[in-house]
């Protein structure tokens, strides 16, 4: 549903196509109150913009697993969009508030036994979501403080920079190989840009989730630190990446990613087809119930 008078999501351009903000305001002088911290929450995802500093701070709050539903990925698209148009907001660190998981990645749920229409609404809704957050002209820092397979290394990807809590326990990669279904072409062509072609295709035909130590060396993620130090290192990044004039900074991001940004744009349709079909697919179907009977059986 779209609120009356709002564009909705798909017919609204793509953050990158959009001129540059301006230059923050100049800090206030001592003596004035600060800008005030500003929240919007919905069911899941919590949202707080620090106007002072100009970042906000994103929380995934979906349990058990914050797994990408179809409200998730539409508030996602929505908690971003909100972000983008608040030209005091310049940078956003995206986290989890639940333990141990950042995000499980797709809602499998969405996936299985649902109409064709479903199929092509959830799939628009992933499209727009990584269409959003990879050509945000937002400072995007992933702050990952637990595991984040499929779906969630895809978020992890999309942003400027990850950092990641230094647990051998947690771990983070495109796994969907393991549950008989492709990543995408726009999928694989974000994980060849953070790693390589030999890591990704090796990595991709594998479906193999990285410990965090392995996901570091790879290049998967940035930087590990100790799980309580991680939003204070994810401040600390952001801040230096905040200290450039945000007109070049966002100009540079939109040469390095348009292309892959683009190539998806000018195949949206074609792409919703595509997961449709092969999703529909009796075989794929079986598959995904498989699974999905394996996690009931791991969690009782």
């Amino acid at each position: 549903s779209v609120s009356p008078g709002v564009l909705p999501l798909c017919c609204r351009p793509p953050a990158w196509d959009r001129a540059p903000r301006p230059p923050p305001s100049p800090p206030q002088p001592p003596g004035l109150p600060l800008a005030p911290c500003r929240s919007f929450s919905n069911n899941k995802i919590q949202v707080e913009l620090d106007e002072s500093s100009g970042v906000a701070m994103m929380k995934f709050k979906s349990p058990p697993v914050n797994s990408l539903s179809l409200e998730f990925l539409t508030e996602f698209s929505i908690s971003l969009e909100k972000l983008e148009n608040n030209r005091a907001c310049r940078g956003v660190i995206i986290t989890s508030t639940l333990p141990k998981i950042f995000s499980s990645g797709l809602d499998i749920t969405e996936m299985c036994g649902k109409s064709v229409e479903h199929y092509t609404e959830f799939w628009r809704a992933v499209q727009e979501m990584w269409l959003r957050l990879y050509g945000s002209n937002m400072v995007t820092v992933a702050a990952v403080n637990g595991s984040s397979p499929a779906g969630g290394c895809l978020v992890a990807m999309s942003c400027d920079y990850r950092i990641m809590a230094e647990n051998p326990k947690f771990s983070i990669g495109l796994n969907e190989a393991q549950l008989g279904i492709v990543a995408p072409f726009w999928f694989k062509d974000t994980f060849v840009n953070v790693v390589g072609h030999r890591i990704a295709e090796r990595s991709l035909q594998l479906g193999s989730l990285h410990p965090a130590p392995e996901a570091h060396k790879l290049g998967l993620v940035d930087e590990l630190v100790p799980e309580e130090k991680l939003m204070e290192k994810a401040a600390a990044v952001m801040a230096q990446w905040l200290a450039l004039p945000d007109h070049a900074r966002q100009l540079t991001k939109s040469m390095m990613r348009k292309a892959v940004l683009d190539r998806l744009v000018a195949h949206r349709e074609e792409d919703i087809k595509n997961f449709v079909t092969f999703v529909s697919k009796e075989s794929i179907q079986k598959s995904l119930r498989m699974y999905m009977e394996m996690l009931k059986k791991r969690k009782s």
